[in-house]
């Protein structure tokens, strides 16, 4: 019941991620100047940032097979990898944002640039509050907490969705301009 109810809930994540890509090609495709003369990206330094969180995916979901044969205290370790991969695609993107010589306010497509990223961003963050609590729940949880597995796949599924909204995201933003 719970795999269910948390992929009935990515399904209406991704409708809002569908929602920000109709926009983004709706504007784009009405622009006189897309994405405008100020548009300059690090794609080489984002395309490598995009192979760590696709590698924290591969990393969490390791953690959780080795959890499922009991052992907690490798899984544990796997997920602190996972939550720095995580940390360090968001601290990129962080650094990013001061970096660029267009703003939200520059153009649309400075506007759509933030509002997606941002919104990414928010979502990877909570992904890792969602580790951090799953390994809070490791440590205090005991042996006899059967709820942790299913909690770190359903943890696991929404990681695994940030990550090809992620793609998405770098492929359009990057490469489709």
């Amino acid at each position: 019941m719970l795999a269910v109810g948390t992929v009935v809930w990515l399904a209406s994540e991704l409708m809002f991620f569908a929602g920000l890509f109709a926009s983004y090609f709706t504007i784009k495709s009405n622009a006189a100047d897309w994405p405008g003369p100020r548009v300059h990206l690090s794609t080489a330094r984002d395309a490598a940032f995009t192979a760590v969180l696709v590698l924290s995916s591969f990393t969490m979901q390791h953690a959780v097979g080795v959890l499922g044969r009991d052992r907690r205290t490798e899984a544990a370790r796997w997920i602190v990898l996972t939550l720095g991969l995580g940390a360090l695609f968001l601290a990129n993107q962080m650094y990013e944002w001061t970096q660029l010589p267009f703003h939200p306010s520059t153009s649309a497509y400075g506007s759509m640039f933030f509002i997606m990223t941002g919104f990414h961003g928010l979502h990877v963050l909570f992904g890792l509050l969602a580790m951090i609590a799953l390994l809070l729940r490791l440590a205090v949880g005991g042996r006899g907490d059967r709820g942790v597995e299913p909690a770190a796949e359903v943890i696991t599924y929404y990681w695994h969705f940030v990550d090809v909204v992620w793609i998405g995201l770098f492929i359009t933003l990057f490469f489709i301009q």
